[in-house]
């Protein structure tokens, strides 16, 4: 909860990934409250016995969540879903605008990538999914310490940039809004 909220003020992509690794985790605890409570929020050594209990709570939330949206073998909440869906729109939006030229330029150049990972995988998700599931495997890899070749890693690079850049400007618009041809045709 307290990385969750930190993450979410901080980037908006860093939080979505931890959220989707914090249901995996839910998941390999069985959506075992006392489970997860025993091998993995006590190892949280900095943490008050008031904080611990928070992050309980916050835990047995979500693991309701996930039970009552039928989400406890796989699929992401809705909550999170909502958020990769706001992402996609923003998306959209900076793509159709001519005022964002460097968002676009760093779209087109990961391009290839994003078409080439939808021909391997699942064809019919959006492309901002599509990179954040690519990133989420590599933070997978990365636990496993699996090898990941060179050019995987450079396709990578520039996918986490590219997100890096939705993710400031997704923060920027919640904060104060971006400002797109259509607000001013309405002033």
């Amino acid at each position: 909860m307290y990385i969750a909220q930190k993450l979410r003020k901080q980037s908006i992509a860093e939080y979505l990934l931890y959220m989707w690794q914090i249901e995996d985790t839910i998941r390999a605890m069985g959506c075992s409250l006392p489970l997860i409570k025993k091998a993995y929020i006590s190892k949280f050594s900095d943490f008050t016995d008031e904080q611990k209990e928070e992050e309980a709570d916050w835990f047995g939330n979500l693991i309701r969540m996930m039970n009552e949206e039928g989400k406890r073998e796989y699929g992401h909440l809705n909550i999170n879903n909502v958020i990769l869906q706001d992402l996609s729109d923003l998306h959209n939006r900076l793509l159709q605008s001519t005022k964002f030229p460097f968002y676009n330029a760093q779209y087109y150049k990961v391009l290839p990538y994003i078409v080439e990972l939808r021909h391997k995988g699942e064809e019919d998700i959006n492309e901002i999914e599509t990179c954040f599931n690519a990133l989420y495997g590599q933070m997978m890899l990365n636990l496993q310490k699996k090898t990941i070749s060179p050019e995987t890693t450079n396709a990578l690079k520039e996918i986490s940039t590219f997100i890096g850049l939705l993710s400031d400007y997704y923060l920027k618009d919640n904060a104060e809004g971006l400002k797109f041809e259509d607000d001013e045709k309405h002033l």
